[in-house]
């Protein structure tokens, strides 16, 4: 009973924190054809998990070494906005779709190694050490990932502004690790309740700015289709 329950927290875990993770591959992968999607999303959720794996393990010593967090929000920033900027039909757009596979594997990886270092401590405590239950835990967890974010990408599709409501998320989860690196110490300057607000104030902002582009594209089209 002792290992169930053990496996059944990791897995708890690891889902409740894969949200962020879902939005990424979701957001990566939403503009590949519909039979790629599924086949980006386990690739690249794949190559996430062996490295999630290795960090969790690892986790211990990831505590000890400063700015790591700080570098991968840094990292989630700039993925985040390289994302967003796939719809403003720059030359990413003519990309064939073999590149576009490999582009959205390639960042589906880099994005959840750069989050891998804010959630793996809890999963390891879960286990309590025990590497068998880390691994089988986030085993279990990888379907309903990988079902989620193609659900997300299709949703993506129809409704423009789950794009920019994934990118707060994406956001909002950098923010917290760039401000909670005990290595650059933000929140002792900025106190608990800015380091808290900060994050969910600057994702809500993204999120409106995503909405009134999206409407003044609209707009435009509309008043093209008129004339």
């Amino acid at each position: 009973m002792d290992i169930i329950s053990k496996v059944l927290s990791i897995v708890i875990i690891d889902l409740a924190l894969s949200g962020d993770n879902a939005a990424v591959i979701g957001l990566a992968i939403r503009n590949l054809p519909d039979s790629q999607r599924k086949w980006a999303a386990i690739i690249g959720t794949g190559g996430a998990l062996v490295l999630r794996i290795i960090f969790t393990i690892l986790a211990a010593l990831l505590l000890s070494i400063n700015y790591i967090s700080f570098i991968g929000g840094i990292i989630l920033i700039f993925i985040t906005w390289k994302l967003i900027k796939e719809d403003d039909g720059g030359e990413n757009s003519e990309v064939g779709a073999s590149t576009k596979f490999l582009s959205a594997v390639g960042t589906i990886i880099i994005a959840d190694l750069s989050m891998a270092f804010d959630n793996v401590m809890g999963v390891a405590g879960a286990a309590e050490g025990h590497v068998p239950l880390i691994i089988f835990g986030l085993l279990v967890s990888i379907p309903i990932l990988i079902i989620g974010s193609t659900w997300l990408a299709k949703v993506m599709k129809k409704y423009p502004i789950i794009i920019y409501i994934g990118a707060g998320v994406l956001v909002h989860t950098a923010l917290k690790m760039i401000i909670n690196d005990k290595g650059i110490a933000l929140m002792n300057h900025l106190g608990g309740a800015l380091s808290a607000a900060i994050p969910i104030i600057l994702g809500l902002l993204l999120v409106l700015g995503g909405y009134i582009k999206i409407k003044r594209q609209e707009n435009n089209y509309a008043a093209k289709k008129a004339n």
